[in-house]
């Protein structure tokens, strides 16, 4: 192995050495390797013991509960890990994703994180910022901030952002919505083509348009903005927006089209239906993330009967009666 990894990793390469040598991996596949092997075994020495799917789930959702009883919010516990280190938790085993790009913006180093479907992943910014991502997502970042704190997210994260007045924490969603914070928690739902939900459970922060700067909204606490035929509208959080997290999906009193719609953006299926009764199905539920999408549908037909059929090949899904 090039010892170069090994320093990498305990700190002992300058600027100039780190971008050489993630350069060279970029295109050296058995560089690109060991480096991930030892990233990896950095990440699993430090994962801890953790609850199952069901039970930090339920946690979650009482801590919610509370939030709602008191009106307000508290801070979120969450496993910190080693600086830099990404985990994604699968059904079996635990998977990793590292991929670093060379940026132009001085020394800094681009990562991008991206979350395949029916996983989600946690990652610890340089800050120290943490960020739960959800499946079918993207996190762009550079691997050290500079005046400001400054991600990209396609897709679905939770956000918990180390307070830092003197460098505003900055959110940008798909080239469209700036949200920028102090330091807070709040879940951002955002994926390509998909109106806009900002939900706040500690702190303050404010969204506004990126191309014309325009303010839309400032949230406080147990607040959330969603985007409704092309307009913005605030309103109380009704139900816990973070089980996602902790690997649970929870869907109260939600027709069956949205849910339909989240199941194609968590699992990147995609799901025709046949019969508009099925869509206007009202459907309270709440399921692990790891029973894909073809168990939850189940779970759903034995109270809503209807028929699945699934081609394997196109990997498409259609429901109808």
């Amino acid at each position: 192995m090039d010892e170069r990894v090994i320093k990498y990793y305990q700190k002992e390469l300058n600027n100039t050495e780190q971008i050489k040598l993630l350069g060279e991996a970029e295109s050296d596949s058995h560089l690109r390797k060991d480096m991930m092997d030892i990233q990896n075994i950095l990440s699993l020495t430090d994962l801890e013991a953790s609850l199952t799917d069901f039970d930090a789930g339920n946690k979650g959702y009482q801590h919610f509960l509370s939030i709602r009883r008191k009106q307000r919010a508290s801070i979120i516990s969450l496993t910190i890990l080693r600086y830099a280190a990404v985990f994604l938790i699968g059904i079996f085993s635990t998977w990793f994703i590292y991929s670093q790009l060379q940026s132009s913006a001085e020394s800094s180093i681009a990562q991008v994180l991206t979350v395949p479907d029916g996983q989600r992943a946690h990652i610890v910014l340089p800050d120290g910022s943490t960020v739960w991502v959800n499946a079918h997502s993207k996190l762009r970042y550079l691997s050290s901030f500079n005046k400001e704190r400054k991600v990209e997210l396609s897709g679905e994260a939770y956000f918990d952002v180390v307070k830092d007045e003197r460098h505003p924490f900055i959110v940008t969603t798909n080239g469209r919505q700036n949200i920028k914070v102090l330091g807070t928690s709040f879940n951002v739902f955002a994926y390509p083509d998909e109106p806009l939900t900002v939900s706040l459970l500690r702190g303050k922060v404010e969204v506004s348009e990126l191309k014309d700067e325009k303010n839309l909204a400032v949230l406080l606490p147990n607040q959330q903005l969603t985007e409704k035929d092309g307009r913005y509208v605030i309103s109380a959080i009704e139900e816990d927006p973070i089980m996602w997290k902790d690997g649970i999906y929870l869907f109260s009193k939600q027709r069956m089209k949205t849910i339909i719609k989240k199941l194609e953006l968590y699992y990147d299926v995609h799901i025709t239906v046949k019969d508009a009764a099925i869509e206007n199905l009202e459907v309270s539920c709440k399921f692990r993330q790891r029973d894909g999408v073809m168990e939850i549908l189940r779970l759903i037909q034995k109270v809503h009967p209807f028929k699945i059929e699934k081609n394997d090949e196109t990997n498409e899904i259609t429901l109808y009666h």
